[in-house]
């Protein structure tokens, strides 16, 4: 049975800035796109494709904390350098990911890498949060730099495109993602005409994001730059691409717990909020420059 679709949603209307290197479109949360109703993802950010141009600093955003949830960082165009107070520090590149466990508390800046800041160029991420149950949220803090070369691949039938699999299962295929929860997510590229077929747990709370081109899902289009919203009814994904097509495909089993969140901190209750304010001004996340 087809997953059934609740409803598409077009682009925010406009872009908001995170630090001075990041122009996102918040697609959720929002009033319709609750916590809840996304649960285990708790925000996504998309950087649509967009060029800064050169730069003589690091444009980006600089020392933050977060606790209780994971960061995952998706990049389509350009580099983003990462360091956080465990020590861990990386580079992501086209094609790469970037997932980092805040769990029991951390210190991360992100910013363009400095080669890519030096001369500009079209820059295009997305960035997710994914929330921790209760009992991982005290986790110790943990990177994972999942290059593209370590995806797992699959090449579509008669040449209809290719899917990398970030985390879970595709048809069989799986990510190389360790997720606290199970969580699907995958980078699918359709050439134009091509079709894909997948099935998705009716459980999971399921929403595609058009990040470049139109295609046809389970009997609806979908332009560039829509978010579609399944509902929790059939497992059926079948899409066709009107135009070479980029999308992104997130799946969960969703947390059934209470949401506390305070910007960087999400947690299960406002002691914890408070608790994690705490710690982060007494200088338990560690130290970073």
């Amino acid at each position: 049975m087809k997953k059934l679709i609740e409803k598409i949603y077009s682009r925010p209307a406009r872009p908001g800035m995170v630090g001075d290197g990041f122009r996102v479109f918040n697609y959720f949360p929002n009033d319709e796109l609750t916590q809840q109703r996304v649960s285990p993802f708790l925000l996504m950010d998309f950087n649509a494709e967009f060029d800064f141009g050169p730069s003589d600093h690091l444009r980006g955003v600089d020392v933050h904390p977060h606790k209780g949830f994971e960061t995952v960082t998706i990049a389509y165009k350009g580099s983003v350098a990462h360091h956080d107070s465990t020590g861990n520090s990386g580079v992501i590149n086209p094609g790469d990911v970037q997932w980092m466990t805040a769990g029991a508390g951390i210190l991360h800046k992100e910013y363009h890498e400095k080669e890519f800041s030096k001369k500009g160029g079209p820059f295009e991420m997305i960035q997710l949060w994914v929330n921790l149950p209760a009992k991982n949220k005290l986790t110790s803090p943990k990177y994972q730099a999942i290059t593209a070369d370590q995806m797992g691949k699959v090449a579509l039938a008669d040449n209809n495109g290719t899917v990398n699999v970030i985390a879970g299962s595709f048809n069989e295929y799986k990510g190389p993602a360790a997720t606290f929860t199970p969580v699907n997510m995958f980078d699918i590229h359709l050439n134009k005409d091509g079709k894909l077929t997948t099935a998705i747990p009716i459980n999971h709370n399921t929403v595609l994001l058009v990040v470049n081109g139109e295609v046809e899902v389970n009997g609806e289009k979908a332009g560039q730059h829509d978010l579609v919203l399944f509902k929790n009814e059939g497992d059926e994904i079948n899409m066709s691409a009107d135009k070479d097509s980029v999308l992104l495909l997130l799946s969960g089993e969703p947390i059934n717990e209470p949401i506390a969140q305070y910007g960087p901190f999400v947690m299960n209750t406002h002691r914890e909020l408070q608790e994690a304010f705490q710690e982060f001004q007494s200088g338990k996340f560690g130290v970073l420059d």
